[in-house]
C-alpha cells in the first residue's frame, strides 16, 4: 500500500486541534495509518497530576489496540506545537515522539513485524522528517524479547 505521507500528517494536525493541553499549552496530534488505509488519530490529554498525562501517539495507538488492530499497523506521523488562543497548534519545530512513546509504537511495530515508518512534522509548513522506527529506537526491547510477535 502507497501511503500518502501528507494526509497522514494533516490527519495528525487535525487531531492536535483536539488536544487538551491547559498546562503546557502544547498541542500534539498522531494519525495512525492502518493496513487497509484506515487512519486512526489521538491528541495529547493532559492531567492536573501531570505524570497521568496520555500523549498523542498512545492515545491514537491505545484505540488502534481496543479496534484489535495493533498488528494492523503501517505507520505513524505525529505533529505539535505551542497553542494559539483558540487551541490551534503553531510553529514550524518539527516534533518527534518521546521516549516513551517510542517504546510504545515499538509494541505495535513488533506485533505487526514492521520497521514502521514515524513522519515528524511541524504544526505548520511543509517539512516533514521520516525516520524508522529502528533509528529513532535502536535495540528495542519489545514482545520478542518475551516470546511473543
Amino acid at each position: 500500500m502507497t501511503m500518502d505521507e501528507t494526509a497522514l500528517i494533516d490527519a495528525a494536525r487535525r487531531a492536535a486541534r483536539h488536544a487538551h493541553a491547559p498546562y503546557s499549552r502544547f498541542a500534539v496530534g498522531a494519525a495512525v495509518l492502518l493496513t487497509d488505509g484506515t487512519v486512526v488519530t489521538g491528541a495529547n490529554f493532559e492531567n492536573a497530576s501531570y505524570g497521568l498525562t496520555l500523549c498523542a501517539e498512545t492515545v491514537a495507538l491505545g484505540t488502534v489496540s481496543a479496534q484489535g488492530r495493533l498488528r494492523d499497523v503501517a505507520a505513524i506521523a505525529v505533529i505539535g506545537g505551542a497553542m494559539d488562543q483558540d487551541g490551534a497548534p503553531t510553529g514550524s519545530s518539527l516534533v518527534s515522539p518521546c521516549g516513551r512513546c517510542r517504546q510504545i509504537i515499538n509494541e505495535a511495530a513488533q506485533m505487526s513485524g514492521t520497521d514502521l515508518p514515524v513522519l515528524c512534522g511541524a504544526a505548520e509548513g511543509d517539512a516533514v522528517r521520516r525516520y524508522t522506527l529502528s533509528e529513532l529506537l535502536p535495540d528495542a526491547f519489545g514482545p520478542r524479547d518475551l516470546g511473543f510477535a
